[in-house]
């Protein structure tokens, strides 16, 4: 389960000025309720017959739409990360993408703040409850602007490769879209946060330039696509 709702304390916010900061922790009003958990269990034998709980506490099948949803959303949260290590690895010999490292820390928060909203039932929703806004969309934006300012034309469709984290981030973008196109499949059955589809719209437009935005930063080459080089080409 990723949120409970909890009593609301002292919380409100302000925008995000540093790309890669989650809030100023010297603020006293923050936008969301902190997790309320204690996780000293991890089976529990409830889902043995194919079912889960909701943040409402409603059980549902684990393959209904909602769930397929917000399940696609965590997947890439994990791909996420895995870019994450990645950059990691490479900010001693390049120190410049620290800046993306700090982005994509904050994406992960904001996917499991995504994940708790897409786990509860419009009717459980909590003023509180963490989710996406309007701010979060705003900043991916702001992002994708400023990556991509110095990158080239681009005069054909480009292919993952020229580096492992142009690859990863590639992979990002892909499950992003799944993520997707499985929330507008659960918009049309269900009610939906407007933001929530927004948001993973907009990111997956943030992976895209991330991915070339990378291998400009490590000199390494896009892979291009020539249509003309697929084996049916070369046939006599």
């Amino acid at each position: 389960m990723f949120w409970k709702p909890r009593s609301a304390g002292r919380r409100g916010g302000r925008p995000i000025s540093d790309p890669g900061a989650l809030y100023d922790s010297g603020v006293d009003e923050k936008p969301f309720s902190e997790p309320r958990l204690a996780l000293n269990r991890i089976y529990t034998r409830r889902g043995d017959t194919g079912e889960t709980s909701l943040a409402g506490g409603q059980r549902v099948s684990k393959d209904s739409l909602r769930i397929e949803c917000y399940g696609a959303v965590d997947e890439l949260n994990a791909v996420v990360g895995l870019a994450c290590v990645t950059v990691e690895e490479l900010i001693p010999s390049q120190g410049e993408l620290a800046v993306l490292l700090g982005i994509l820390r904050r994406v992960q928060h904001e996917l499991f703040n995504l994940g708790s909203i897409l786990a509860t039932l419009p009717e459980d929703v909590h003023p509180k409850q963490p989710r996406v806004t309007p701010a979060e969309v705003e900043q991916l934006e702001r992002e994708i602007d400023a990556m991509n300012g110095p990158l080239g034309t681009l005069r054909s469709f480009v292919l993952p490769g020229g580096s492992r984290l142009n690859a990863e981030l590639h992979l990002c973008r892909t499950v992003c879209r799944r993520s997707e196109r499985l929330a507008v499949a659960l918009s049309r059955e269900e009610e939906m946060p407007e933001d929530a589809i927004r948001y993973l719209n907009r990111l997956s437009d943030a992976f895209f330039v991330w991915c070339r935005w990378v291998n400009h930063k490590l000199g390494a080459p896009e892979v291009l696509w020539e249509p003309n080089r697929a084996a049916s080409a070369h046939q006599s």
